[in-house]
């Protein structure tokens, strides 16, 4: 991962805040990231990157899909002003090929992640409850 976020320095992408998925996945990074900042973050669930494979493997072990260590991944957020050529950057390395825009930082708040499903509707995405999984690596 740090091919890519070498580029993102040295094109002067004004970085917010980068954030690994190794453990608890998006969900969790992104309530760490509102918790730490008092921020409202908003996504966008069609938005998000999941291979189908994944999708797949997930909903036959009932698993939600942002609720999973994301090995080899991170969370970026970016000035608002870099964040096209930000993605034309990481788009251009293997490991982050598939980098997408997947929501934004809404307002100054209590802290809280809010997802907009695929049919439309909003809800909270909290911080994943019980035990996580255990590392294999």
């Amino acid at each position: 991962m740090h091919e890519p976020v070498l580029k993102l320095l040295e094109a002067g992408i004004e970085i917010h805040c980068l954030r690994d998925l190794t453990r608890g996945g998006l969900a969790s990074a992104l309530n760490e990231i509102a918790e730490a900042a008092g921020m409202k973050i908003a996504i966008e669930e069609k938005a998000v990157p999941v291979r189908e494979d994944v999708h797949a493997a997930c909903e036959m072990l009932g698993f939600d899909p942002l609720h999973v260590a994301n090995e080899g991944r991170f969370v970026a957020f970016v000035a608002v002003k870099d964040a096209d050529r930000a993605l034309q950057i990481l788009r251009r390395h293997d490991v982050s090929a598939g980098a997408a825009l997947i929501g934004k930082v809404v307002e100054k708040s209590a802290p809280l992640v809010t997802l907009r499903s695929a049919i439309g509707a909003s809800r909270i995405l909290d911080m994943p409850s019980g035990e996580q999984l255990p590392r294999i690596c």
